[in-house]
């Protein structure tokens, strides 16, 4: 059933992203503040979906397809949003968007082979990073942060950037039977 309460969040998750890059792309303090309220409404509506899910017994097979896609739009949509902003490098984005093809390309070879690979530790580190890297930008967009905002936006992108990799490296050598 598609219509339960955690798949109708992560499809209002999804239906967020064009209007959260909207808001940050307008880019007035106003409609970022706007595109905050938004991007943190999204992120914390991913705990509460899965949360939901398991607590009313009413996880589905479209909805563990569709979270992790809602995931990786909204993530993807801001971070290309910042390329175009001047606020991000090509090539750190470019790194993060395709870490997350290339773990989900593995995980649909699992599921050819039987197999289900489940997020890990360090890939729910990555979103976290993910998450404050985005957040960083958001403020430092609209607060006075001044050299300490650079700083800290140049450090989370880094983590992320990291982190993605790292992250990357243990899933594919977590199924490195796959490739037998």
């Amino acid at each position: 059933m598609v219509f339960t309460i955690p798949n109708q969040i992560t499809l209002a998750r999804i239906a967020s992203v064009p209007l959260f890059m909207y808001f940050v792309l307008h880019g007035t303090q106003v409609t970022t503040i706007l595109a905050i309220a938004i991007f943190v409404l999204a992120a914390a509506s991913d705990a509460i979906d899965g949360y939901l899910a398991r607590s009313l017994s009413q996880t589905t097979v479209f909805g563990k397809f569709a979270d992790p896609i809602a995931d990786k739009l909204l993530i993807a949509g801001a971070l290309i949003s910042f390329v175009q902003l001047g606020e991000l490098a090509a090539w750190g984005v470019m790194v993060i968007i395709a870490r997350e093809f290339l773990v989900t390309g593995l995980r649909i070879l699992a599921i050819a082979e039987g197999r289900v690979i489940a997020a890990s530790p360090l890939g729910k580190l990555k979103t976290v990073s993910h998450i404050g890297l985005v957040l960083t930008i958001l403020a430092t967009r609209t607060f006075a942060w001044g050299q300490s905002g650079q700083t800290a936006k140049g450090a989370f992108l880094y983590l992320a950037v990291a982190l993605a990799i790292i992250s990357a490296g243990e899933y594919f050598y977590r199924s490195r039977d796959l490739f037998r």
